[in-house]
């Protein structure tokens, strides 16, 4: 798998910096509506880091039943499902907004092997992930639209169990503001470890959190 994401990463640093440059000159910023429309030839993956994060934290949990909001093509699904596999099986559920990279997604799965471990569901996550029973999933990823990050939360909070794992990406930008307000709160029954890795030049913020 490790040419595979060679490759994935080889394109990112490609294709990624003139998109974001094109959609920044058209004025879409992360809380424009036609952000992600615009974005839509563009990887916008998890860092290597955050990637190697995801695998980590997935056989510490040794998690079973994954949920992903935003796989885009699928960069971030295969360090997930890569960790499932050698815990030796499971579920990855994951989603995308736009059928063209849900197709890229499943492609670079299959190259990578792990296709059987995942379902992806296209469409509004608000909508597609919907159908989880109460205590089913053991960790969470959010890679989305951010202002969706809280949202989806509140939608799957009661099909996450105790000491569930959740993880968010770019948590640093302006419209995952009211999600990381939520998460910091003790009261909402998170402990929270922000900490940042570095690609494209910059700086992306996340947060692993525990569920209480």
């Amino acid at each position: 798998m490790t040419a595979l994401l060679d490759r994935l990463y080889t394109e990112t640093l490609r294709v990624d910096p003139l998109e974001r440059r094109a959609a920044s000159e058209l004025g879409f910023d992360d809380s424009h509506p036609q952000f992600y429309q615009a974005l839509q030839r563009a990887h916008l993956p998890v860092t290597p880091d955050f990637g190697r994060m995801l695998y980590v934290v997935t056989r510490l949990r040794r998690a079973r039943c994954i949920v992903e909001f935003g796989t885009s093509f699928g960069i971030s699904t295969l360090f997930l499902a890569a960790a499932l596999r050698d815990n030796g099986g499971g579920r990855l559920i994951t989603t995308e907004l736009h059928a063209e990279k849900a197709e890229r997604a499943a492609a670079n799965l299959k190259a990578g092997g792990l296709a059987d471990l995942v379902e992806i569901r296209v469409g509004d996550a608000l909508e597609t992930l919907q159908d989880f029973p109460k205590g089913g999933v053991d960790l969470l990823f959010l890679d989305g639209a951010k202002n969706s990050y809280l949202p989806l939360l509140r939608v799957l909070g009661p099909a996450l169990i105790p000491g569930s794992a959740l993880l968010s990406d770019n948590v640093d930008m302006a419209s995952a503001k009211e999600y990381v307000t939520h998460v910091k709160d003790p009261q909402n029954g998170w402990i929270r470890a922000p900490f940042f890795s570095f690609a494209l030049d910059r700086h992306h913020g996340h947060e692993l959190l525990l569920r209480v």
